[in-house]
C-alpha cells in the first residue's frame, strides 16, 4: 500500500514542476523573443512484482518448500527530468524603434545528434566580460554611447567586439550590418548554436553555452535581420491555458488517491486491528 503513496506523491511533484513551468510561460508571453520551455516527463524503473507461497512435497515426513510465482510490473512514479526551451520562431511585430532589431530565421538546418533545428542568436557581453546569447533585440544606446540591451549588457558584433554608435539614427540592413553617417560602423554579432540543447536559460531572455564560445553563423545557415521590428515570445496562450488546466486536474487526481489510501489505512490501524 504505501507504494502507491510514494507513485501518487511522485506524481504530484511532477505536476507541480510543471505548473510553475507553464505558469512562467505564461507570464513571458509578452517577453520580447522569450522561449517557451517545454518539460520532459520520465518514468522511475519498474519493478516486478512476486508472490511467495508454501508448496507441500510428499515426503515422510511432509516438507514445504517456497516457490515464487510473477504477478506482473509494478510503476513507481515519475518525475520531471528537464526544461528544453522551445526555439521556434515567434511572431515579429513593428516598433518603429531604430534602436529595435528583430532576428528572423532563414535557413537553417537540424542538428542530427538532438534532432532539433539550430538556433540562432544575438551576442552580447556583460562589464566583466562574460558572453551571454540572447533573441531579444529590444536595444537601446547607453550614456557612453555603445549599443547595449535594456539591462546594459554590450552588443557585440561580428568579431566579439562591443558596438558603439554616434546616436539613434541609424540605419540596419538585412544582414546586421550597421550604417551612421554614410558609413558602415559594425555588423551585428549573430551566432549559431547547431544543438539547441547546450544553451542552458539564465534569466531575463539569456541563455548560457555549455559547449563553449558559439561561431558566427556559418554559410549554409541563413537569416534576415529587420531594424524598428522585434520578435515576439513564441508561447501559445490557448495551448498553455490548457495545459495547465490539465495539470491541475492530474494534480487533484493523485491527490485524491493518497487521500483514499489515507482513508484505508485508518481503517486499517484503528478498526481491523482493533481488540474486542
Amino acid at each position: 500500500m504505501l507504494r502507491g503513496l510514494y507513485t501518487a506523491a511522485s506524481g504530484m511533484l511532477a505536476q507541480e514542476r510543471r505548473v510553475e513551468m507553464l505558469t512562467n510561460n505564461l507570464a513571458n508571453a509578452e517577453t520580447p523573443g522569450y522561449k517557451a520551455d517545454a518539460g520532459a516527463m520520465r518514468a522511475f524503473p519498474e519493478l516486478l512484482m512476486s508472490r511467495l507461497e508454501d508448496e507441500p512435497i510428499p515426503t515422510a515426513p511432509p516438507r514445504a518448500i517456497l516457490t515464487q510465482t510473477a504477478i506482473g510490473p509494478l510503476q513507481t512514479g515519475v518525475y520531471m527530468q528537464e526544461l528544453i526551451p522551445n526555439f521556434r520562431q515567434g511572431d515579429i511585430k513593428e516598433t518603429g524603434l531604430s534602436t529595435d532589431v528583430a532576428l528572423v530565421d532563414g535557413q537553417v538546418p537540424v542538428d542530427p545528434a538532438s534532432g532539433q533545428r539550430g538556433a540562432l542568436l544575438f551576442a552580447v557581453e556583460n562589464g566583466q566580460g562574460d558572453i551571454r546569447y540572447t533573441r531579444n533585440g529590444h536595444f537601446t544606446v547607453s550614456p557612453d554611447g555603445y549599443f547595449t540591451t535594456q539591462d546594459g549588457w554590450y552588443v557585440l558584433d561580428g568579431n566579439g567586439e562591443r558596438i558603439a554608435v554616434p546616436n539613434e539614427t541609424f540605419a540596419v540592413r538585412d544582414d546586421g550590418t550597421i550604417i551612421a553617417g554614410n558609413r558602415e560602423i559594425a555588423r551585428l554579432g549573430v551566432v549559431f548554436a547547431a544543438n539547441p540543447q547546450t544553451l542552458v536559460k539564465e534569466g531575463n531572455g539569456l541563455f548560457r553555452s555549455t559547449a563553449g564560445p558559439l561561431p558566427q553563423a556559418p554559410g549554409n545557415v541563413t537569416y534576415t535581420v529587420k531594424q524598428r521590428f522585434l520578435e515576439r515570445s513564441n508561447v501559445d496562450v490557448e495551448r498553455t491555458m490548457t495545459d495547465l488546466l490539465a495539470a491541475y486536474r492530474t494534480f487533484e487526481a493523485n491527490q485524491k488517491i493518497i487521500q483514499a489510501y489515507d482513508r484505508s489505512l485508518d481503517k486499517a490501524v484503528n478498526e481491523v486491528g482493533r481488540l474486542k
